[in-house]
């Protein structure tokens, strides 16, 4: 049987033998189709993907072409001709993300039912599946580097859950020389650090663990003006106490905790700001959410009043809220910066931004919305354009968040029949969205057909309250006065609608 092991070169093994690809856009087209293993990718994306947006004429021929010596290297039934493109076909097992992530997630269920040897075992396997940087030999593509992230995010989750293990199990000594390691190539990432406070800890080092913190608080004040999370500070609180629960307890059940979801909102300027809060923090009040307000100027002279703008607005908002000012050169890398380190889900953003946009949706791990248009008023719902793309589920996971928490009628749009072309209208794919977003948040959708041309979806969607998709659309919905409109691009993090115990980006499928 065929093996395929991305987590590290690209590398395929016929019963344990490598087998000798060829060049580097061969290479490229079965990492392409690995990263979407078992679903369908098109030879249009196919064609982007391998030549980096700019595809030559001759595009096509060159996919199918390495198609075609890919099938007699692999075996004629390991990748699939399939409307509109190509699926390569791979069981459980065969694929080491695969392997990765079932390990993973079955540690995980043995840590929360208190069998923290077992969790240690399986994670400490999942994780010798690495044999260096993920796609390694495709580092400098450009399709690859949202996978790159993704994956490197995923292990570094994985090498934490671990460390839970080994402190739960009492082998906090083996933890900390990697967890300082961690820490020092991952300043800003907060459980890392409370891991180590509690390492620490436990290895009677009180004084040191609380030494972690406040270095800890300095940098998050000096680097972004903001400080440590809820979490954090009241670790620091248990361990200045000598708070009994600290105390390992080998072989006790736990109640499963998992750390607040973040949604990052990043106004352009000061009136921006209620704008994107009457979105933001609706969002914030259904489940454990936290919301941080990023104010990111250009020049030091504006940095005090933007300041007490923040601790103002904040200090008066009924949600758990954090508030950073700070100079930004290069806001679009400071946003990525925080995006990353604060278990953010959701970046928010509005169209007069600063950032390079297109570079913030490429390298954040959370979803990013562009909000173009004023802020929310009365209207008559969500409503969600939808395609199915990746962004639309995207599109579709915050319109369903976004409609629960407003208490709106979601209201997904999809195309008419065209019979001239043969085609049928989309409300089967509608109503498996629908299903989609009723099992999971509880939102039921009201479908809504339309011509498939710009001036029948911009008059569909005049009477909105807000209009949520995926980015990636031509039309302009907000033109001449229309709804506010959220534009949607996909992360790489498990979104808002994603369950709890996800490890990569929840799938949704229209065939399960």
């Amino acid at each position: 049987m065929l093996g395929f092991r991305i987590l590290g070169p690209l590398e395929v093994l016929d019963d344990d033998r490598p087998i000798r690809l060829g060049g580097p856009n061969q290479r490229a087209a079965l990492a392409i189709l690995l990263l979407s293993a078992n679903r369908v990718v098109s030879v249009e994306r196919l064609a982007n993907d391998l030549y980096a947006g700019a595809p030559p004429v001759t595009a096509v021929t060159q996919v199918q072409r390495q198609i075609s010596e890919l099938r007699k290297l692999l075996g004629p039934t390991a990748i699939e001709t399939r409307s509109p493109g190509y699926l390569v076909h791979v069981e459980p097992g065969q694929l080491d993300l695969d392997l990765f992530e079932r390990w993973a997630h079955e540690a995980t269920q043995a840590l929360d039912r208190g069998d923290a040897e077992a969790a240690q075992d399986m994670l400490t396997r999942a994780l010798d599946l690495w044999r260096g940087a993920p796609l390694a030999d495709l580092t400098y593509e450009s399709f690859a580097q949202t996978a790159i992230a993704r994956l490197d995010e995923l292990r570094l989750t994985v090498l934490e859950r671990r460390f839970d293990a080994q402190i739960e199990l009492g082998r906090h000594h083996d933890a900390l020389a990697e967890l300082e390691a961690l820490v020092w190539t991952h300043p800003l990432r907060e459980r890392l650090r409370s891991q180590l406070m509690l390492a620490l800890y436990r290895a009677g080092r009180q004084a040191e663990a609380l030494d972690v913190y406040r270095k800890t608080r300095e940098t998050l004040v000096s680097e972004f003006g903001i400080e440590p999370s809820k979490e954090l500070r009241e670790l620091e609180r248990r361990i200045l106490t000598h708070d009994p629960t600290l105390d390992a307890r080998v072989g006790e059940p736990r109640v499963p905790t998992h750390p607040s979801r973040t949604l990052l909102v990043v106004p352009s300027a000061d009136a921006h700001l209620d704008t994107l809060l009457s979105i933001g923090e609706p969002l914030t009040r259904t489940e454990e959410r936290e919301l941080i307000i990023a104010r990111l100027v250009a020049d030091a002279s504006e940095l005090a009043a933007a300041a007490a703008v923040l601790n103002a607005r904040c200090a008066a908002m009924p949600v758990v809220a954090r508030g950073a000012a700070f100079t930004a050169l290069e806001p679009e890398r400071d946003i990525v910066r925080l995006a990353t380190n604060y278990d953010v889900e959701l970046v928010l953003l509005d169209e007069h931004s600063r950032a390079d946009i297109d570079a913030v949706a490429m390298y954040s791990p959370a979803d990013v919305a562009v909000l173009h248009g004023a802020g929310l008023e009365s209207g008559e719902g969500v409503f969600v354009p939808f395609g199915g793309t990746a962004n639309d589920w995207a599109a579709l996971e915050l319109g369903a968040w976004l409609a629960a928490s407003l208490r709106e009628t979601l209201r997904l749009i999809g195309t008419a029949a065209d019979p001239s072309r043969g085609r049928r209208d989309a409300s089967r794919l509608l109503a498996d969205a629908s299903l989609a977003v009723q099992r999971v948040v509880g939102v039921a959708a009201e479908p809504l057909l339309v011509e498939p041309d710009e001036d029948a979806l911009a008059a569909a969607v005049r009477p909105a309250t807000i209009v949520v998709t995926g980015a990636g659309r031509q039309v302009v919905l907000n033109q001449h006065g229309g709804p506010p409109v959220l534009l949607v691009h996909r992360g790489t993090r498990p979104g808002g609608l994603a369950p709890r115990d996800s490890w990569t980006r929840f799938s949704w499928s229209l065939e399960g």
